[in-house]
């Protein structure tokens, strides 16, 4: 696994770059040569922020915890991420074994039309682009909550038509399948 660690508001020292080397090394099981993980950390208020991201064969991993100390943010965010794989062990040992079942499909090509909006109500705070990857709905709500996000966007390979995944209010999920008019 490849590792990028990175200080925002802080300078890390080595030693702690090498103890985040170190408990990394137990992912290396789950995670082929090819993964990435970015290990970002933060310093705010006297509290320590610790994000990490592992991208893995079209699959992304995610974890973010907080503590006073390094030591304590780092456990945290390792125990967080040791969580979610394995509750979901079962579905992910068959994913990791075969790497070649995610092809990523390029977003459609075409001319799209601009659109004048009268009244400015709205107003877009982040725009997000990242790559959509085939999967059935059972792997795109597996990561979907991986991510810890309230829905998530795939391309279904039973049809080819980019789908969402929702989580709803009564905890169930929710599938949105776009329909031509």
């Amino acid at each position: 696994m490849k590792l990028t660690i990175t200080g925002r508001k802080i300078n890390l020292r080595d030693s702690f770059k090498e103890r985040v080397d170190k408990k990394f090394t137990r992912f290396d099981k789950f995670f082929d040569d090819n993964a990435d993980a970015d290990v970002t950390v933060t310093m705010e208020r006297n509290r320590y922020t610790i994000e990490v991201t592992v991208r893995s064969n079209g699959y992304i991993y995610r974890a973010e915890k907080s503590g006073l100390d390094l030591d304590e943010a780092l456990d945290l965010v390792v125990d967080s991420l040791s969580a979610q794989i394995r509750r979901n062990k079962k579905k992910l040992a068959k994913r990791f074994k075969n790497t070649n079942t995610v092809d990523m499909f390029e977003p459609f090509g075409g001319d799209y039309e601009e659109v004048e909006v009268e009244d400015e109500q709205f107003q877009i705070v982040r725009t997000k682009k990242f790559p959509v990857f085939a999967m059935d709905v059972d792997e795109a709500v597996l990561q979907m909550n991986m991510l810890g996000h309230q829905f998530f966007m795939f391309r279904n390979v039973e049809n080819g038509t980019i789908n969402v995944v929702y989580r709803r209010r009564d905890g169930d999920y929710g599938l949105l399948i776009p329909e031509d008019k």
